[in-house]
């Protein structure tokens, strides 16, 4: 597989970073995961505003540019025979000392990776609610950064009930509200009204999540963001998942942490779940084919 580093396409059997890089030795580092469409990344401008702002607060000096960024997928899909792909676009903190500097860093490491798009299903998932909260940001908003720890002993629990296998884990807060899954943000409609939790939960601002709102506002569809309990997703007419490869997911059966389960709708994408994700695909398409995009 070819990567990019620092700019460069490489094989990935040739790329190192340093042992004294903070992205290895204190998890100092963002990454943002999106796919493309015909070729381009959809709303990478956003995905790079997240970015930027997050470096901005951990004092990485580097500016994303759309342009740089696109230009360099474009050639990972040339050199790795893709037309479309999952894209992971990572910025550590670079080499520095040994220690906690308090500096800025000025040295950063870029990784761009690429693989193949996982298979297009439109088929509902279940969503597992875990025993494990979510741990609270490390900083004022949750940043999309190396530190991951929660995510993964939360996908060992996940492992652990043999009756969700295929299930997406979902995530409390620390006062028992919704807060997200292990990889995606987490929507239910109730009463015409379609709901999110809150960023107040701890939860990542999902670049998804905010195009969801946005299009069912559009769509005239009323959008609330609040602090929920689980019994609110089990009353639910619909649930779905969101994040920027998988797009929008159907949720069609939820497990509690003792095997009970509590069937959404029918079973399968409830009608707003269905219409929110084709007006999503057409956008990303449509932005995807349109000339200097």
């Amino acid at each position: 597989m070819i990567v990019g580093l620092n700019g460069q396409c490489i094989d990935d059997s040739q790329a190192v970073v340093s042992i004294y890089d903070h992205g290895f030795l204190y998890g100092i580092g963002l990454f943002e995961t999106f796919r493309t469409y015909g070729g381009r990344a959809f709303l990478l401008d956003r995905h790079l505003d997240r970015m930027r702002q997050g470096l901005a607060e951990l004092a990485i000096r580097f500016e994303p540019k759309v342009a740089d960024v696109e230009r360099l997928i474009a050639q990972l899909l040339e050199a790795n025979a893709l037309a479309d792909a999952y894209v992971r676009y990572t910025v550590t903190a670079g080499e520095d000392i040994l220690g906690l500097p308090g500096n800025a860093y000025d040295r950063p490491t870029v990784v761009v990776y690429v693989k193949p798009l996982p298979a297009a299903s439109g088929a509902s998932r279940s969503l597992q609610l875990l025993r494990l909260s979510r741990n609270t940001p490390e900083s004022g908003i949750r940043l999309k950064s190396l530190h991951y720890m929660n995510n993964i002993l939360g996908k060992r629990e996940l492992l652990g009930y043999p009756w969700a296998s295929g299930a997406e884990g979902l995530f409390l807060d620390g006062r028992g509200y919704l807060a997200e899954g292990l990889v995606s943000n987490v929507f239910f409609v109730s009463d015409g009204v379609l709901h999110t939790p809150d960023l107040g939960t701890g939860i990542l601002p999902g670049v998804t999540r905010q195009f969801v709102l946005e299009l069912a506002q559009r769509l005239g569809l009323k959008t609330e963001e609040g602090f929920y309990r689980w019994e609110a997703l089990r009353e639910a007419d619909e649930v779905f998942l969101t994040n920027s490869v998988q797009e929008l997911v159907a949720v069609g059966t939820l497990f509690d942490g003792e095997g009970r389960h509590y069937p959404v709708g029918n079973g399968c994408a409830g009608p707003w779940t269905k219409r929110l994700r084709e007006a999503y695909a057409q956008e990303a398409w449509r932005a995807g084919r349109a000339p200097g995009v």
